[in-house]
């Protein structure tokens, strides 16, 4: 019998993330506790950019875009704000820029393979393509396994399983 396998990544769909940030734009737009604080978030090139009058109401706005993302099932893992998310101050306004990550780092698919390796079942193989990782096994019970291993470590990074054969 042939070995089944799976990959694991890092991606994200990028018009889920714009249907999230349009949703956002719209509520801000509407909501009385945003008025007159020129509160807004829009893409700025290749990252999302909130701008408000006062740090809590930048935070507010995040809150905000994080509930859209969460209802179209995009991960809040791949949107990086920074560590502590904190405002900047920038002339009278306070900003917050926040980029996309995609695809998974050498350090990040060695974090994968070795939790794979000291966790999961031992006829459980990796192997690093590019930036994703190749699981394969003879048993599809431990892919799934693998899967479920994966879906309830605490990486700081979204993951996908694409290629399920």
């Amino acid at each position: 019998m042939a070995d089944s396998s799976f990959d694991v990544v890092s991606k994200v769909d990028r018009q889920e993330v714009d249907n999230a940030l349009n949703q956002a734009s719209k509520e801000i737009a509407q909501r009385y506790d945003f008025k007159g604080v020129g509160a807004s978030i829009e893409w700025s090139g290749e990252s999302i950019v909130i701008v408000a009058n006062s740090p809590e109401r930048v935070t507010a706005v995040l809150d905000v875009f994080e509930t859209k993302l969460v209802k179209r099932g995009v991960s809040l893992k791949s949107i990086d704000f920074g560590e502590d998310k904190e405002a900047k101050p920038s002339g009278k306004e306070y900003r917050l820029a926040g980029t996309l990550r995609e695809g998974l780092s050498s350090e990040n698919a060695k974090k994968i393979t070795k939790l794979i390796r000291d966790e999961g079942a031992k006829g459980v193989k990796t192997q690093i393509t590019g930036d994703e990782v190749r699981v394969s096994s003879k048993s599809r019970d431990d892919l799934q396994g693998v899967q479920q291993l994966l879906k309830g470590a605490d990486l700081d990074f979204a993951v996908q399983f694409v290629n399920y054969r």
